[in-house]
């Protein structure tokens, strides 16, 4: 591999990390979409920075372009706890207008100038290795490596000197309220960081894959964990994944390296969505279909106890009774004989001892908790099991 290359996947990852830790927060909170209102909204805080400095190339285009975020984000809070409209429109009000005034602002005073998102924040990952930081006349790298390297550097140092403020202002304002933490001022402070890694990362990565490495990481996480480090880790595991393989991906087919990369991330979030062990689609239908039979039986044992006449009990008759099919007659018998509930002499089933209790503890826990009924008595009598 070639230096270029080595800083180009060195950037990436940088700035996955950079964007997995906040975007975490942000998919917690329900506001993954306010990084896109952000990429929107900054045109303002750039035409302002150049008015002030006349330069392109200037620092303080970043920071009043991060300053313009943190506004945009206190413009949505402002407008939707009027309780008038929701979040998502509040984004959509706020953002257009913004950016309409930057563009405003350009066509009356700076029209014969290149100014506007793309010449400004929107970078490209292949171009980076060659924006050189000199000090002194020497070369200490890309810029961009060391720009999102010190946003990183600063997120990491606030994520670990308020992590315990940022989880219970995410999961439980009240209590955060109640132990002397201001869920406000950790939460303009979590836009501001965002605001800031945001923009940073655009001056290294462009739009499109700052949006997807903020949402798409922790959206996945989300769909394997519940414990809030472990999603931490593993968004940051994933962006550094998608980064990595997605630029080999853009090499392989000569495609855009921002594409692949995000290409990336959506099949990984399309294979968790399917194959996740408790919430993927798969999983789900799965559970579903579990249900069904476990409901499917307990309706076959309530039959047998009310019904004491053999010619209602015979196997035959047991399925146009209970108008089911073949296929479905035969799993929940072959289902309640595994677990030892019902015996079967000539064709005539009825409950066993163990099929006896179980459908008289069926019958209590319904009528006092219908929600976990069935899962406490399979859990009780180990059922289904194997």
């Amino acid at each position: 591999m070639t230096s270029a290359q080595i800083e180009i996947q060195l950037i990436a990852a940088l700035v996955a990390v950079a964007c997995a830790i906040p975007g975490t927060f942000l998919v917690l909170r329900k506001m993954a979409m306010i990084s896109d209102a952000i990429s929107h909204a900054i045109l303002p805080g750039i035409v302002l920075g150049f008015f002030i400095t006349q330069d392109l190339n200037s620092p303080l285009l970043i920071l009043l372009a991060a300053l313009t975020g943190v506004i945009t984000v206190m413009l949505v809070e402002f407008i939707q706890k009027t309780g008038l409209v929701k979040e998502d429109t509040a984004i959509g009000l706020v953002f257009p207008a913004l950016f309409s005034i930057g563009v405003i602002l350009i066509a009356k005073n700076a029209n014969d100038v290149h100014l506007d998102i793309d010449a400004v924040l929107l970078g490209e990952l292949a171009f980076a290795p060659f924006d050189r930081l000199v000090v002194g006349g020497t070369d200490i790298g890309p810029k961009s490596l060391w720009v999102i390297g010190s946003i990183l550097m600063i997120t990491i140092t606030l994520l670990l000197l308020f992590f315990k403020e940022l989880k219970l202002s995410t999961f439980d304002k009240g209590l955060a309220a109640t132990l002397g933490f201001s869920p406000l001022a950790i939460h303009y402070g979590l836009m501001t960081v965002s605001s800031i890694t945001v923009v940073g990362a655009f001056d290294a990565v462009g739009a499109v894959l700052v949006v997807a490495l903020i949402i798409a990481p922790a959206a996945t996480a989300y769909l394997l964990t519940d414990d809030l480090k472990k999603m931490l880790l593993l968004s940051c595991c994933f962006g550094i994944f998608a980064a990595i393989a997605g630029y080999w991906l853009a090499n392989i087919l000569d495609a855009s390296i921002a594409g692949s990369m995000t290409t990336v991330l959506g099949i990984i979030f399309l294979l968790v969505y399917l194959f996740a062990p408790k919430q993927g689609v798969f999983s789900v239908l799965f559970k579903e279909r579990q249900q069904r039979k476990e409901v499917s039986l307990l309706v076959f044992l309530l039959h047998l106890q009310n019904h004491q006449e053999s010619k209602e009990r015979h196997v035959n008759h047991l399925r146009e009774h209970i108008n089911w099919q073949k296929v479905q007659a035969k799993t929940v018998l072959d289902l309640a004989k595994k677990n030892n509930l019902i015996q079967i002499v000539d064709n005539i089933v009825s409950l066993t001892d163990k099929g006896q209790e179980f459908t008289d503890e069926a019958l209590r826990y319904i009528t006092t908790n219908k929600e976990t009924a069935i899962e406490e008595l399979k859990n009780r009598y180990f059922l289904f099991r194997g």
